[in-house]
């Protein structure tokens, strides 16, 4: 039996087909409630939910490794808190997908709206479009991997990572940045506050490539990707670095 907010019980074979739902005749509360009550477990169950319709907080909070798949657009914060879970968005997601996500695996199949991935510790956030601006803001430890380009401010004050631009990025990029390693292959229109480009090693063509194999993207010539990241200017106050705060 599922509870809705007005306390009223509602059978679950009503709602559903197994691990099937329809967002137009349930709604994201009993969604969620069903998804929260497998927490804490290892449940490894397929869950398909249709027609999302924009709306918001879709799977958020998941502590368990099933396979969500949802079919059209999601509002804000999709897949939100994420742990353990793979999350599959067949179309674009809202703002704040993935927010603070700790592990699993979250995959847009279309492109993805302000402050994506915002203070997850970790796991990998998969872009298959673009994503808008501050993707990957505060990040903490998640890798986010971007097919296309990222708007401006992608990875402001990112503390720990990897953020993977396999297009372009736009003005800030790396803003008041601290460890978060940043790659991208086309071109970068300014670097933020204390952000610059730093050599390319093995060790880091590696990593690269391992993450783009990771997020499935074959073919891409990790060659063509540089890699920026903080000059450890900001971490302690300096006044003749007043102009760069």
């Amino acid at each position: 039996m599922l509870g809705t907010g007005a306390g009223e019980d509602l059978q679950l074979e009503s709602l559903m087909t197994p691990h099937c739902i329809d967002l137009e005749a349930t709604s994201v509360r009993d969604l969620n409630q069903a998804l929260h009550e497998l927490n804490g477990t290892q449940e490894k169950s397929d869950w398909q939910i249709t027609n999302p319709k924009g709306r918001h907080a879709v799977a958020v909070g998941i502590d368990a490794p099933l396979n969500v798949n949802i079919d059209g657009h999601t509002g804000y914060y999709c897949g939100g808190m994420n742990k353990h879970a793979t999350i599959t968005i067949n179309g674009n997601a809202g703002p704040g997908v993935a927010e603070n996500m700790m592990s699993g695996l979250v995959r847009i199949r279309g492109n993805a709206s302000q402050y994506a991935g915002a203070t997850a510790h970790g796991g990998l956030l998969v872009i298959e479009g673009n994503a808008s601006s501050r993707c990957g803001i505060s990040m903490k430890g998640v890798d986010i991997v971007v097919r296309g380009s990222v708007g401006h401010m992608g990875a402001f004050m990112a503390q720990a990572g990897r953020l993977v631009i396999c297009g372009d990025a736009a003005d800030g990029l790396g803003d008041s940045l601290y460890e978060a390693r940043i790659y991208v292959r086309g071109k970068v229109a300014g670097l933020g506050a204390d952000c610059i480009e730093k050599p390319m090693g093995a060790e880091h063509r590696r990593e690269l490539s391992g993450l783009l194999a990771k997020a499935g993207m074959t073919g891409l010539d990790v060659a063509q990707f540089r890699r920026y990241g903080s000059a450890r200017k900001l971490y302690n106050f300096n006044i003749d670095n007043v102009d760069a705060y």
